[in-house]
């Protein structure tokens, strides 16, 4: 018998651009959290399994107005700058960091102080839906593995780096890596710490290779990244082409664009999560694919800092890899539904134009929009492929991890229509209009690992 048996209808994207429904079905998970079988209700065994799931005390069913989403996958989030999420965003990127995020991450030398962040953080993120995370934290290693143990004790899919950053030039005295082989070794030592703690079979939490970004970096550090990176197959997150200061700063020290030089240190491999790429040429993009890499969007902090919006379109027309990320805090909101809408917003401003007085057949770039359904499988199968990892949509051999929302819930700001609204209506309604009162039940690997204050009271009263 499986270990948890979920009875209600589920929605997902299980290919790009393709809306599915699984109505009134039986999911059946397996003690490793993953799902083993899918039964339709008119399989001959349905009534059986349900009845004997339902005795066991091992039935999670849906009530009217719930549906199983598949879980959100956040792949590009500065924990340590969660206490600045909502402010600070009125200058550009090279002084935004100077100012005001690379002071507030120093703190975090402060262990008391990390794990009170990371703690509310990840708490958040898992009642927003976010159920894998990965993660930039900063040079502290300590602090570093205490984001890591949180992730654990709190049940999230998470890869966490400790930052690398080097280069006196454009780093603070204050906040930096001591040389490129301290940096290196501290990062060595990290990864293997997170390895000993999640266990080699697979993880719940891994280590992920995190030089910031090329300014931030010595050519010895990004080097040694790029050798440890072979040595020790982690993945790898960085920032790639973030703004016109950044992409033309890696110009004019390389005489090549981010994408390059990140391969030529090694640092382009396959699952390598790149930030942003805004400015990313056709031939970089051909690399990436290439090499397997990914591209987190990350659409919201965009318009603030990177004067340009990401050409989604011909990435995933030339089939690169590509997820959603919120980018906090240069993203002020932690949920991918948000990430969901952002997504719609910037294609539909790189197809139509932005300039009034431009005609219309030269204010934009046509073809560039997304839908709907393409807008949710980058935040669920767009996110996971990126990482390499079997989630994001309902499927024997992925991993459960599952939002139940819910329609009535209090607070909703969803009009639900049964007589009108179709079950494409219902997803499209989620993904445009949900928020985090919405997600009353969040799973990781088969566990539930977030309930609504509502959803709670009524398991307490279910249990009196």
């Amino acid at each position: 018998m499986p270990s948890r048996v979920i009875a209600g209808t589920a929605l997902h994207t299980p290919t790009r651009g393709r809306f599915e429904a699984l109505e009134d079905v039986l999911i059946l998970v397996d003690a490793i959290g993953r799902i083993s079988e899918i039964l339709p209700r008119d399989h001959p065994r349905f009534a059986e399994i349900k009845a004997q799931a339902e005795r066991q005390g091992n039935l999670t069913e849906l009530q009217e107005g719930q549906f199983l989403l598949p879980g959100l996958v956040d792949l590009h989030i500065h924990a340590p700058q969660w206490p600045q999420l909502g402010k600070a965003l009125d200058a550009p990127l090279e002084v935004w960091l100077q100012r005001y995020t690379f002071p507030l991450e120093s703190r975090y030398a402060d262990l008391s102080f990390a794990r009170e962040v990371y703690s509310a953080l990840v708490e958040t993120l898992l009642a927003n839906g976010t159920t894998t995370a990965v993660y930039f934290a900063t040079i502290h290693l300590e602090a570093s593995l205490a984001l890591a143990e949180i992730c654990l004790a709190k049940g999230q899919r998470a890869f966490v780096g400790k930052v690398a950053m080097d280069d006196a030039r454009q780093c603070p005295d204050f906040y930096r890596d001591a040389s490129a082989s301290t940096a290196v070794n501290e990062t060595r030592a990290f990864i293997q710490s997170v390895r000993d703690r999640a266990g080699e079979e697979d993880p719940l939490v891994h280590p992920i290779i995190t030089p910031r970004f090329i300014p931030s970096c010595t050519d010895a550090l990004l080097e040694g990244l790029g050798k440890l990176a072979e040595e020790t197959g982690c993945l790898v997150q960085t920032h790639c082409s973030a703004s016109d200061w950044e992409s033309n700063f890696v110009q004019e020290r390389f005489g090549a664009t981010d994408t390059a030089v990140l391969s030529q240190f090694g640092l382009l491999r396959e699952n390598t999560i790149l930030a942003h790429s805004n400015f990313v040429t056709d031939e970089d993009l051909a690399l990436i694919r290439q090499k397997g890499a990914a591209i987190a969007h990350c659409p919201l902090s965009n318009f603030y800092f990177a004067n340009a919006v990401f050409p989604l379109r011909a990435a995933l027309d030339k089939c690169v890899r590509v997820g959603l990320g919120s980018d906090i805090s240069a993203g002020h909101s932690p949920s991918v539904l948000d990430g969901c809408r952002h997504a719609l917003l910037a294609s539909r401003a790189r197809h139509s134009g932005i300039d009034p007085h431009l005609p219309p057949e030269e204010r934009g770039l046509a073809g560039s929009t997304i839908s709907v359904a393409e807008a949710f499988w980058l935040a669920t199968v767009g996110g996971g492929e990126a990482l390499g990892l079997p989630i994001g949509k309902f499927a024997p051999g992925f991993k459960f991890d599952a939002l139940v929302m819910d329609l009535n819930a209090h607070g909703s700001n969803i009009n639900w229509l049964p007589d009108l609204d179709t079950i494409e209506d219902v997803f499209q309604k989620l993904v445009l209009n949900a928020t985090r009162s919405n997600i009353v039940m969040t799973w990781v690997n088969g566990a539930v690992v977030a309930r609504s204050s509502a959803a709670q009271m009524r398991d307490d009263q279910a249990k009196q």
